[in-house]
């Protein structure tokens, strides 16, 4: 029912960029929010950043003005711009998407791998 899928990961030198994608692939449900997870070696998965529907954003404040959030209500898809990026931000990202529904299901991406070397 819902396949979030994502591209963009890879290998970058800090200070560079990336740009993560996610999107629904089976485009059924309506997502209220939709946004980015990220989980270090030996640390505990964390927001980086969401955007509700109507276009309200929450960002970490480790990534305040360095990342951008966004998204395509009519494909599902949500986008991570990921500037000025620090060996600190490595980790595998995550997107996440919660149904407008009252159950508010989560669903997650399989993600993907962002290493910045120094």
């Amino acid at each position: 029912q819902v396949q979030l899928v994502e591209s963009g990961g890879g290998l970058v030198q800090a200070g560079g960029s990336l740009r993560l994608s996610c999107e629904d692939s089976e485009n059924r449900l309506t997502f209220d929010t939709m946004g980015w997870f990220r989980q270090a070696p030996g640390k505990q998965r964390e927001l980086v950043a969401e955007m509700l529907r109507g276009g309200n954003k929450n960002y970490a404040d480790a990534v305040k003005g360095r990342f951008t959030i966004s998204r395509d209500n009519a494909k599902n898809a949500v986008y991570l711009q990921m500037n000025s990026l620090k060996p600190e931000d490595a980790g595998v990202y995550y997107c996440n998407a919660v149904s407008a529904t009252l159950l508010r299901r989560a669903y997650w991406g399989q993600g993907t791998q962002v290493a910045v070397f120094s």
